[in-house]
């Protein structure tokens, strides 16, 4: 297995370009499968869960083609078999898009139940409740999620819980009914509207996304076309914590800010200058660590817009060397502290009580061998082994790869001594 050589304590100077969206761009692929023509997807990351799909839809039927600027041409008109199992789907929790957009296309979808990171419990009742409002018959037997329906039907649909994955899984079904669908409690989050936005230029008609209702009116024809994910605001605020963990100066390129302004927040709070600026291309946020040590700060992980869940696990690492103690609490995944005993070998103090995490500030971290259990503990631990003086080895990189594109020599160009180790 590959693993990252780090040599920490090294200030982080330089620009810096985001990716397109991993979040954005796991939902729009399988909502190609809706246009039954070919489409255009641009700013896609060159990551593996991508590269996952990829292999899922030519196994499908669909063409798929990658542009040398890295686009990806999807043409699902091949596509004969509904059926995904688990051996395509074990690492990509994304997989259950599918359910909604072959069942909103062929009114037939048969997947395994998805795998990915295991940061608890992300259970998919809300998914199934969707599909049966929408008319579909839904069976869960055997690891599989069946769905079938001869004529989908709109319906007024609320969500239990603030859900991603079944607003949108919901809305791709919802392009393939007959009438207005209403789906009330829905999420907020950027990748949320930018499908409806992918949606639309294909021809639907989805409106209210970015707001807690969204209408969908069904039963459009629809057609293909070309669609520029937007930038990853997780990439982004992860070298931003990056940038303040080492004392930097980064400029980071092709962001949206107001995707950004709870990270922003916080940093600031914590004594980190943070600017937002515009080149006339683009905007860019410049981010710069102006005192040795951040100062505490309190944070309460919620749905968009407040601090994102993906975002914790990077800036507990900044937060273990604050000159004070810091509080968060975790309101998303009851799991998702599972980097914690790798911070503490690192000479972190850290409690945990629940969902709650009180971290008593230290004034320097130590280099260690660190093991990544999921993504974003992953950053994490790039963040603390950057920090940290001496050199560090962190492993199991492949939940990196999963979701920073070319991570290594994007962070070697603003100054990082890291190297991978195949």
């Amino acid at each position: 297995m590959a693993h990252y050589v780090i040599n920490g304590g090294k200030r982080l100077e330089g620009v810096v370009t985001i990716s397109g969206a991993k979040n954005a761009a796991l939902a729009i692929i399988p909502a190609t499968i809706l246009a039954g023509e070919s489409c255009l997807l641009e700013n896609l990351p060159s990551i593996d869960d991508v590269r996952t799909l990829e292999c899922i839809l030519t196994r499908m039927g669909a063409t798929v083609a990658f542009t040398p600027d890295g686009s990806m041409r999807v043409d699902p008109r091949g596509i004969r078999d509904y059926n995904v199992t688990f051996d395509m789907v074990r690492s990509l929790r994304a997989s259950y898009y599918l359910l909604g957009a072959l069942l909103g296309r062929y009114g037939y979808a048969k997947i395994a139940l998805p795998g990915g990171c295991m940061i608890g419990q992300r259970p998919i009742d809300q998914h199934i409740k969707g599909m049966r409002a929408l008319g579909a018959t839904v069976t869960v037997e055997n690891g599989m999620v069946t769905a079938r329906a001869d004529k989908l039907v709109g319906a007024e649909i609320y969500l239990d819980v603030v859900t991603v994955g079944a607003t949108i899984n919901i809305m791709l079904a919802a392009v393939g009914a007959t009438g207005q669908t209403i789906i009330n409690n829905a999420a907020k989050e950027p990748h949320v509207v930018d499908v409806a936005n992918f949606l639309n230029m294909m021809g639907a008609s989805v409106k209210g996304a970015g707001t807690d209702v969204i209408r969908v009116m069904g039963g459009r024809t629809l057609h293909g076309c070309s669609y520029a994910i937007i930038p990853d605001q997780i990439e982004a605020g992860t070298y931003m914590v990056l940038a303040a963990a080492t004392g930097g100066d980064v400029v980071i390129n092709n962001v949206i800010p107001t995707h950004l302004e709870a990270i922003s927040a916080k940093l600031m709070e914590a004594g980190v200058k943070v600017i937002e600026g515009d080149d006339g291309r683009e905007f860019f946020m410049r981010v710069t660590a102006e005192q040795i040590r951040p100062r505490p700060v309190n944070i309460k992980t919620l749905p968009y817009p407040g601090f994102p869940t993906d975002l914790q696990q990077p800036m507990m690492a900044l937060l273990s060397v604050a000159d004070g103690n810091s509080y968060i609490v975790e309101n998303i995944f009851e799991e998702r502290y599972n980097h914690v005993p790798e911070l503490r070998r690192m000479g972190a103090n850290i409690e945990i009580n629940g969902r709650m995490a009180t971290i008593d500030g230290v004034p320097k971290l130590s280099a260690a061998p660190l093991y990544a259990s999921d993504l974003r503990a992953g950053a994490a631990l790039i963040v603390a082994a950057l920090m940290a003086e001496g050199e560090s080895q962190v492993h199991n990189i492949g939940f990196i790869d999963r979701g920073y594109e070319y991570l290594e020599q994007k962070l070697r160009a603003i100054g990082a001594d890291i190297r991978r180790v195949e």
